[in-house]
């Protein structure tokens, strides 16, 4: 395991890495179920990165059917459009532009309604209280300096997670229910300790290894309330 995280792993990152940012500059066609979605360039595609179908896989196992959903940094909106169809009433935001009139674009095409918002976080998402919130968060402690590159960096000080939990507050009923997936190669104890100090209290509820990488499903709620 050591050998993997130390040397194969950056190797394979060096060598694949720049095959999958020349595939990905321009927009790629993307095809899972009965969807179909186009991915801008810029866009975290989920085909190539697996955080998000680890969290869609997990939320597949809730009933949605009627509840009040929010993924918070859809992206390319596999999730929002995947839950829309099961029957949840979807809001989906994204701070990138570009992820925003795509994923529009993508909801039309495939005939499922859920509404899209662009917005940094929660600043542009009206106040309303939400029963499930989904969150593939950006969680490398570094700064974005584009608008792509918030989908990965979440700032040097966990900018974005000090501001994510109490954002986050008055949209919980005490019955909501955060599902967040994170990695190993983040800070999961300071954010952890970040939820914690805002009055969440965190369960992690699934570990998988993708690519000699551990993945982790963390389920969150207000913390006087029990996380079943």
């Amino acid at each position: 395991m050591k050998l993997f995280r130390r040397i194969i792993r950056p190797l394979f990152q060096y060598l694949v890495k720049p095959v999958v940012e020349r595939y990905l500059s321009r927009p790629r066609l993307f095809r899972q179920g009965d969807l179909k979605l186009t991915i801008a360039p810029g866009v975290f595609h989920p085909g190539f990165f697996f955080s998000t179908q680890f969290l869609l896989d997990y939320l597949k196992r809730i009933d949605v059917q009627g509840l009040r959903l929010l993924e918070l940094g859809a992206g390319s909106g596999l999730i929002a459009l995947s839950m829309a169809g099961a029957g949840a009433q979807v809001l989906a935001s994204d701070i990138n532009p570009t992820a925003v009139e795509h994923l529009r674009r993508n909801a039309r095409e495939n005939q499922i309604p859920l509404t899209v918002i662009e917005s940094d976080l929660f600043r542009d998402i009206p106040p309303q209280v939400f029963d499930l919130v989904a969150v593939n968060p950006p969680y490398y402690p570094r700064t974005p300096r584009s608008a792509a590159e918030y989908a990965w960096y979440c700032g040097a000080e966990l900018e974005y997670f000090r501001r994510l939990f109490p954002e986050m507050h008055p949209y919980l009923r005490p019955s909501s229910r955060v599902i967040m997936v994170l990695s190993e190669d983040c800070r999961i104890e300071e954010i952890r300790s970040l939820a914690e100090k805002n009055g969440y209290r965190v369960e992690q509820r699934l570990a998988r290894r993708i690519w000699g990488e551990w993945n982790f499903i963390f389920e969150m709620g207000l913390r006087d309330t029990v996380i079943e």
